[in-house]
């Protein structure tokens, strides 16, 4: 039925954007990280940054998630809508860059705008799940076995 067909192409699409999504291993990530010039970015370790992002978003590029206050977090930072990035609502967009972009398999364009948050004022505290999961913590197995 047509129906049917319908069904099994939504389906299919489903899995395609899903397939398209990067999961990355711990590792993978700390070096990439580090390639981009991430550990002690602005004195934040590279610990610090693997702990953050794998609560935030579990390493999954295309992560997005719709906040109480009307904004959106995208990516593997999950970088918000409301001050770094234009999702077409009203944005001071600090990032100057869309939020789509933070979606991106090129994770450069997330590293960069990751770098921007930090430079202001409240720096890593920006990232609630930074605060509740890995300040002041022994972050040591973030890194254990990479040889970063």
């Amino acid at each position: 039925s047509n129906r049917e067909s319908i069904m099994k192409s939504l389906v299919f699409f489903v899995f395609v954007a899903l397939a398209s999504a990067r999961h990355y291993e711990r590792c993978e990530w700390a070096r990439i990280l580090k390639s981009n010039g991430m550990d002690d970015y602005q004195r934040i370790s590279l610990a610090d940054w693997v702990c953050l992002t794998t609560h935030e978003s579990s390493l999954n590029t295309r992560a997005i998630n719709h906040n109480s206050d009307g904004s959106t977090d995208y990516g593997i930072f999950q970088i918000n809508s409301r001050w770094w990035c234009d999702n077409g609502k009203r944005t001071a967009n600090g990032c100057n860059i869309s939020c789509n972009e933070l979606l991106s398999d090129n994770v450069r364009v997330a590293i960069d705008c990751a770098k921007r948050v930090v430079r202001d004022p409240r720096g890593i505290r920006a990232w609630v799940a930074w605060e509740n999961r890995c300040e002041g913590r022994d972050l040591s197995q973030y890194l254990r076995g990479c040889n970063v």
